[in-house]
C-alpha cells in the first residue's frame, strides 16, 4: 500500500512537472504596436534611426525606452511565462521596478481589457524570466502584453504550454488606425506608475480601444522640432502637447508656436490639445515652484490666445485645475504621478478625447 502511495505521489510530480514546462517563441513572431515608425534601429524602440544624429542625446536614449509599446498574440495556454532581455538594468528611488522593467500582460474580455498579472523583473540582472500566470482554462485567447516604462529592450520571448498553440491576434483591438499621438515628459513616459499598464496612455488605449504612441521623454519633453517633425503628417486623429512640466517661460514663448507650426504644416485639420502645467501638490509649500507653474502657465495661455487670435482652428487648451483631484495623495513625490494620479489623469482627460475620437 505504502509503495503504490509512493508511485501515485511520483506520477503526480511528473505530470507537474511536465505541465510546467514551457516553451518559448521569439517575440518577433507577434505584433508590435505603440511605435510612430517602424523604421528604429532595433524592433523595441520607439523613435526613427535617421534621428540618432539630429536629436538631443538624452531624447535619443530615452526613446530607446519602451514606453506605451504592447504586443498582441492569441493562445490556449493555460500558462503564460516571459523570458527578456533589459538594455540597462534602470533602478529609481521613486518608481517600482515592475513599472520600470517589467510586463503587464491583459486579457480581451467582452471586448474589454482585463489585467491578467505582471512579469516581475529581477532586481540584479539584465536577463529576466517570469511566469505571469497559470491554471487557466485552454480555450483561446487574446492577449495584450506592455512593455517596460523607463528601460529597453533587447529581446523578448513568450513561453507557453508545451501542448498549446499561440498565434496572431484574431481581432483588430485595440485599433490601430489614426492612433492618438501624445508628446510630453516622464510623466506621460509613465513616471511614476507601479507598472506598465497603469500609465495614463496605456489606460486611456484600453478605454477607447485605440492606439495611443507615446512620445514622453523624461525631463526632456523640449519642444525638439525634429519630434514635430516625425508627428507631422502622421494620420492621426488627435494629438496632445503635455510638455509644460519640462519647458520654462522663455522656451514657451520662443519655440511652442513653432513646434506647432510644423505639426500644423503638415496635419491641417488634425485636432490638437494643449495641456496646462499640473498644479503639483508640493507647491501649496514650495513657494517659488507654485510661482512657476503659474507662471508658465499664464504664458501657454497667451501663445494660446495668439494662435486663436491668428484664426487657428481645432485647438483647445486644457486646465490643470483638479487634473489629479484635489486631495494632494496622487503622487509619489509631489510630482511624478501614483497609479491613483493616472486614473485621476486619464478619468479627467476622456471626456476631452473623446469629443474627437469617432466610435
Amino acid at each position: 500500500m505504502k509503495n503504490k502511495f509512493l508511485l501515485s505521489v511520483c506520477a503526480f510530480v511528473v505530470c507537474l512537472s511536465v505541465n510546467a514546462q514551457l516553451v518559448y517563441y521569439d517575440g518577433s513572431l507577434f505584433p508590435l504596436f505603440g511605435k510612430i515608425s517602424e523604421q528604429t534601429e532595433t524592433r523595441y524602440e520607439r523613435l526613427p534611426a535617421f534621428l540618432k544624429t539630429m536629436t538631443r542625446p538624452p531624447v535619443w536614449e530615452l526613446g530607446k525606452n519602451t514606453a506605451g509599446l504592447y504586443m498582441r498574440f492569441v493562445s490556449n495556454s493555460t500558462s503564460i511565462g516571459l523570458k527578456w532581455t533589459l538594455t540597462e538594468n534602470r533602478s529609481m528611488n521613486h518608481m517600482t521596478p515592475t513599472g520600470i522593467k517589467g510586463f503587464d500582460l491583459y486579457c480581451l474580455q467582452n471586448d474589454k481589457w482585463e489585467f491578467v498579472n505582471s512579469a516581475r523583473p529581477n532586481s540584479n540582472d539584465k536577463k529576466n524570466s517570469a511566469t505571469i500566470i497559470s491554471n487557466m482554462t485552454s480555450d483561446a485567447k487574446e492577449f495584450l502584453l506592455y512593455f517596460p516604462l523607463y528601460d529597453g529592450v533587447e529581446n523578448l520571448q513568450v513561453g507557453i504550454d508545451s501542448t498549446a498553440t499561440i498565434s496572431q491576434p484574431q481581432k483588430q483591438l485595440p485599433k490601430t488606425e489614426k492612433p492618438v499621438i501624445c508628446y510630453g515628459t516622464s510623466i506621460l513616459q509613465g513616471g511614476c506608475a507601479s507598472r506598465a499598464g497603469m500609465a495614463h496612455t496605456n489606460i486611456l488605449s484600453r478605454w477607447f480601444n485605440r492606439e495611443f504612441i507615446n512620445l514622453g521623454f523624461s525631463g526632456n519633453g523640449q519642444l525638439d522640432y525634429e519630434i514635430a517633425e516625425i508627428i507631422a503628417g502622421h494620420d492621426a486623429s488627435l494629438i496632445i502637447l503635455d510638455f509644460m512640466p519640462n519647458v520654462n517661460i522663455e522656451q514657451i514663448e520662443q519655440k511652442m508656436k513653432n513646434f506647432y507650426d510644423i505639426i500644423r504644416k503638415k496635419s491641417p485639420q488634425i485636432p490638437i490639445l494643449f495641456i496646462e502645467n499640473p498644479i503639483f501638490p508640493h507647491g501649496k509649500f514650495d513657494g517659488y515652484m507654485q510661482n512657476t507653474v503659474v507662471a508658465k502657465n499664464e504664458a501657454l495661455h497667451k501663445v494660446f490666445s495668439d494662435l486663436l487670435t491668428a484664426g487657428e482652428k481645432n485647438i483647445e487648451l486644457i486646465s490643470s485645475a483638479g487634473m489629479i483631484g484635489i486631495d494632494d495623495e496622487a503622487t509619489v513625490d509631489g510630482t511624478h504621478f501614483t497609479d491613483l494620479g493616472f486614473m485621476r489623469y486619464a478619468e479627467y482627460l476622456y471626456p476631452y478625447i473623446q469629443k474627437y475620437l469617432k466610435p
